[in-house]
Formats: C-alpha cells, structure tokens, sequence
C-alpha cells in the first residue's frame, strides 16, 4: 500500500474508532509508526482539528 494510502486508510480507521478514546488513541499510535514523518505530521494536524479530545494523550506523550 502506498503510503499516500496509508494516510487515507489511517483517516479513515481514526474516524471508524472515534468513539472509543482507547482504541482512537491505540490506532493512531499505531499510524504514527508506519508514516513518513511529512505524513505523520499531516495526521497530527488533522487529529488536533478534528479529535482533539481523543488524540491530545498521544499527541502531547
């Protein structure tokens, strides 16, 4: 998968498990791992603008 992919496909999980703050927060521990740093950066600013309750633990970590 590209990783172009990998960002859309990592969206679009974050939105599916929003619901819950453990897992929103396990997966995008887990996306962050696997982008490229231009990549992760564009999905914090995405988390921060869109989840800030459920990503600010593992963005602030």
């Amino acid at each position: 998968m590209s990783r172009r992919k990998m960002l859309i496909y990592s969206k679009t999980i974050l939105r599916k498990v929003s619901f819950d703050a453990r897992l929103f927060q396990k997966e995008l521990t887990k996306a962050l791992s696997t982008l490229s740093e231009r990549e992760a950066r564009e999905l914090k600013h995405w988390v921060l603008r869109n989840f800030h309750q459920q990503g600010a633990p593992v963005l602030l970590a």
